[in-house]
């Protein structure tokens, strides 16, 4: 009787696989030269850096293809990958296979920081009775100095919020007697600070940048790569500044942007769009660069890839994917640290303060 029970129990065992096989569709994993070629020749058709870093993509293929055809597993596949994306010395492009994120990091570890938000925090933020957290900038008067800090671009900035910091650093002196507080404005000049801001909406870079400029100028052109040619682009698509807020507080007084090697992508154009403004005064490291937008993709597997497909250039020309200088250059010592002090922050005081 026992045995005429286990042997019913293994029919409706295998029954149950058996019906499970039916609903769960097993298909084999893609091959590795199939994956290996769609990356290699997606990024070969869309990719807008190669002849400005002078890439030589197709010897590239020749070394990591067979890397990757002989590679045992999913983790081995994903090393080759990565290591040929890294080639392209690009903070925009990686590959995501669940199991690790691919990066390039080198455009700020190779550097100083220049950047310590503790000490920010601790000796120029909490100590002020005019500090403020405004949606995503933390904001206050620093001896006679406005300072925004702004984390990421990917934090949604709006033209009023932008109205609301205006109208406080300068409401002292352009509405008499009223005042928000008796430490509000008004102020000699802004320090804007962008450091170890990695990017985010483009957008949001417009919107700031838009509410100190004036007249319209223009900052940049940008190129589409069109074609599967290194060198198929779009015609340029110019890309200008040009005063958007409350008519009645606009701001003229020195602006200094604070930015370092930390600086990557939006914050990168900020800096570069913000310096073609009359009053604006770059100070601290050279940014991080990351010229393009990058566009997003899937191999065969599912795994998720991004890279670069534009090219900026500035209204100078300059093609700011390798980053925008300073104009005054200024690093962070790891005394000023210890002693509770930004070197940055002090330097952009002092120059607003003289101008």
């Amino acid at each position: 009787m026992k045995s005429t029970h286990f042997i019913i129990l293994l029919l409706i065992f295998f029954g149950f696989s058996s019906c499970e096989r039916l609903f769960i569709k097993e298909e084999p994993e893609p091959e590795n030269a199939a994956i290996f070629d769609h990356l290699w020749e997606t990024v070969d058709e869309k990719y807008s850096f190669f002849a400005d870093k002078n890439i030589d993509w197709d010897s590239t293929r020749d070394v990591f293809r067979p890397k990757a055809v002989n590679a045992k597993n999913s983790i081995e596949l994903f090393n080759v990958l990565a290591d040929m994306l890294f080639i392209l010395e690009d903070g925009h492009v990686n590959i995501s296979a669940g199991i690790d994120l691919s990066r390039n990091w080198d455009w700020f570890l190779k550097y100083p920081s220049n950047f310590n938000f503790d000490v920010i925090e601790r000796n120029y933020l909490i100590p002020s009775e005019d500090y403020q957290i405004s949606g995503p900038l933390h904001n206050t008067i620093i001896d006679s100095v406005g300072y925004m800090y702004y984390e990421s671009f990917s934090d949604n900035v709006s033209t009023s919020l932008m109205d609301y910091l205006v109208f406080k650093f300068l409401i002292n002196e352009q509405a008499g007697s009223f005042q928000i507080n008796s430490l509000d404005g008004p102020v000699a000049g802004l320090i804007i600070d962008v450091r170890n801001n990695g990017g985010g909406s483009i957008s949001n870079a417009f919107t700031i940048a838009n509410r100190f400029a004036g007249e319209k100028i223009k900052v940049a052109d940008w190129f589409y790569k069109t074609g599967p040619g290194h060198d198929e682009f779009s015609q340029a698509e110019e890309k200008f500044l040009e005063f958007d807020g409350d008519e009645e507080y606009k701001f003229n007084k020195p602006i200094v942007v604070l930015i370092n090697r930390s600086s990557y992508s939006s914050a990168n154009f900020f800096a570069s769009m913000m310096s073609f403004l009359p009053n604006v005064t770059l100070i601290g490291d050279q940014t991080g660069g990351g010229g393009g937008l990058p566009i997003n993709n899937e191999l065969p597997n599912g795994w998720r890839y991004r890279f670069s497909s534009t090219r900026t250039l500035d209204a100078n020309g300059n093609n700011i994917e390798f980053g925008v200088k300073p104009d005054i250059e200024v690093a962070l010592d790891s005394t000023d640290f210890i002693d509770g002090k930004d070197r940055m922050i002090e330097e952009a005081i002092s120059f607003i303060k003289n101008q």
